[in-house]
């Protein structure tokens, strides 16, 4: 059976009760995963547009490796869209 990788936060509620701190969901290759974390850690800093959007979350009072997840998933549908219309990755400065 094949598995997507998901980058995303699992949700802790119990009636009225939120948790603050979510822990990043499992399914999935966790090689996959860890790969497209680090692209997206270095991408925070040195990718134009990934930076804006990395400093836009993080002023939001976003932790970092939240932030980091948020350019995991936006790389991601940068990645899907470059497959899609076979077009090169060019970010805007």
């Amino acid at each position: 059976m094949h598995r997507i990788t998901r980058l995303d936060a699992t949700v802790t509620q119990s009636g009225e009760f939120e948790a603050i701190h979510n822990a990043m969901s499992k399914p999935g290759s966790p090689y996959l995963r860890k790969a497209v974390f680090q692209a997206a850690l270095i991408a925070s800093f040195h990718d134009p547009v990934l930076s804006v959007y990395y400093q836009k979350k993080k002023a939001e009072g976003k932790h970092h490796l939240t932030c980091v997840v948020a350019v995991a998933r936006k790389m991601c549908n940068i990645i899907y869209a470059v497959l899609k219309k076979n077009q090169p990755y060019v970010p805007k400065a």
